[in-house]
């Protein structure tokens, strides 16, 4: 799992049908509690906003955290930081 900041959402008009209802968000990520400047689009699971720090899920393991093992995903948003 990776550590990032939620920096914006995206809009997708036309998506794989088994993402229909899913929120995309722009994600910059963290290493040691510093932003690295890497950005990635991530399915949000947990509801997050923007300015919310998040755990992410990549690769293959993104895939078990959605309903439909078979969705075609990289990154998906699995844990809301507090502070």
């Amino acid at each position: 799992m990776v550590c990032g900041k939620v920096t914006g959402t995206i809009v997708s008009t036309r998506k794989v049908e088994t993402l229909v209802g899913s929120k995309f968000l722009e994600v910059e990520l963290y290493r040691n509690g510093a932003p690295t400047g890497e950005f990635l689009v991530a399915i949000d699971r947990v509801g997050a906003g923007i300015g919310e720090r998040v755990l992410i899920t990549r690769g293959s393991g993104a895939r078990l955290a959605l309903d439909d093992r078979e969705t075609p995903t990289d990154a998906v948003i699995v844990g809301i930081i507090d502070e």
